[in-house]
């Protein structure tokens, strides 16, 4: 038996022992996420005699979708707990899960296993979900007319599945997260607009479980795409040493952007798990107004003397831990930390390696300071194309940088 066997007419399927005498029938289909996370464990089966559990070894499955066991009904385990098992029928069908192929949440009409030949019985693998009107229609007819009509209405209809391997399961509850081992690894390696793109088309419980388990640097990209109402509820959602570990990761600018938005009271305890370092550079930013050149700058940034050679220059490139927004330019500063030039990235590349930076700088030397408006830091990126704009204070300190997403999300806002 090749072909693929859907969940819905397997369950219910009534089970015959050896000698062809019916004892119960398919209550359930269990796997273990944690051991194997595409083969069936075992069928839960509803006996007389309580639930019972055919193991894949003890499986024989006819070309009619007969199921009989190998062994008397006597020696099938009882199914005691299925608290460490995933549960195809409820915890699959109608979900909704994550495509990550098609970067998209769907719902779960049905399953398609594939049984393949296995130590003597029929090991059931999980191929695709079905999430389009072939699983609905053929649960809607279940009962209603026979199966080989049923399944003769349903082939004419084209199929709309996902592989299993692209699906991410959603579990709400940490503890069964924790012990089925259901974690995010999939969705994790899709870009951070993607990711935000889907997390908005979860409800609230759904989203924190996602950014649950996401690791702390992906959550940090993905959070700055999001919504901001929605980010703020996220935030909110999570206990305050897993909220700081993302905002940690955060670009500074953005992280002060978000807990603006927060209840004091959150904020605080947010910013009290937060490590020192990162906790100075977002409180710094939050002591400026919002629509300042200094409320949208990063403190993330390359700096150097103007001695600094290209060689030097690449160097620091290297070992810069910030996002690679903010290394368009190498900025300059002099002994007393005031912006004395700002040098392109693409010439430092081309330019030899003892070439000092300070020959290298653009001209005109732009600039805002932090007290300036939002509008005047728009007209200048704009004016001169620049993907970074320094900000200085009065004394002309160099106090950060804008990039040219934060430039971005000010007219993304401003509409």
């Amino acid at each position: 038996m090749n072909h693929a066997l859907a969940l819905s007419r397997l369950l219910g399927t009534r089970v015959a022992d050896p000698s062809g005498a019916v004892v119960g029938k398919v209550r359930e289909v269990a796997l273990r996420p944690q051991e194997d996370p595409n083969r069936v464990s075992g069928l839960v089966i509803k006996t007389t005699e309580g639930d019972r559990f055919l193991l894949p070894s003890m499986i024989q499955i006819s070309a009619g979708v007969q199921v009989r066991a190998s062994v008397p009904a006597s020696e099938w385990p009882m199914a005691a707990t299925l608290e460490d098992f995933f549960l195809l029928e409820r915890d699959l069908l109608d979900q909704q899960i994550i495509d990550v192929h098609g970067r998209k949440v769907v719902r779960v009409n049905d399953v398609d296993l594939h049984p393949e030949p296995a130590d003597g019985g029929i090991s059931l693998r999980v191929a695709e979900v079905d999430v389009g009107l072939r699983g609905a229609v053929r649960r809607l007819l279940k009962g209603v007319a026979p199966p080989q009509l049923i399944e003769a209405v349903v082939q004419k209809l084209k199929p709309r599945v996902i592989p299993w391997e692209f699906v991410d399961l959603i579990e709400t509850d940490p503890a069964r997260r924790v012990k089925l081992r259901i974690a995010h690894e999939r969705l994790s390696q899709l870009h951070p607009a993607d990711i935000a793109d889907i997390v908005e088309e979860l409800a609230p419980a759904e989203r924190e479980a996602v950014f649950e388990t996401l690791e702390e640097g992906v959550a940090a990209e993905a959070l700055e795409e999001i919504d901001r109402d929605i980010q703020a509820s996220i935030v909110e959602s999570l206990d305050p040493e897993r909220a700081a570990d993302i905002v940690e990761e955060m670009d500074p600018d953005a992280a002060a952007d978000l807990l603006e938005q927060l209840p004091d009271a959150r904020s605080e305890q947010i910013l009290e798990e937060m490590e020192p370092r990162e906790r100075e550079d977002v409180q710094e930013l939050l002591e400026h107004g919002e629509h300042t050149a200094a409320g949208r700058m990063t403190t993330e940034f390359i700096s150097t003397a103007p001695e600094t050679t290209a060689q030097q220059g690449i160097e620091l490139l290297r070992n810069f831990e910030g996002g690679v927004e903010s290394v368009a330019n190498i900025y300059l500063v002099d002994s007393e930390g005031k912006l004395a030039g700002s040098v392109p990235l693409q010439r430092i590349v081309l330019a030899p390696p003892t070439q000092p930076l300070a020959e290298l700088t653009a001209n005109p030397l732009v600039f805002v300071h932090e007290h300036d408006k939002q509008n005047k830091v728009a007209e200048l990126m704009d004016k001169y194309n620049l993907y970074t704009l320094a900000v200085v204070d009065r004394q002309q300190h160099l106090r950060g940088i804008i990039t040219a997403d934060d430039l971005i999300t000010l007219l993304r806002e401003q509409r």
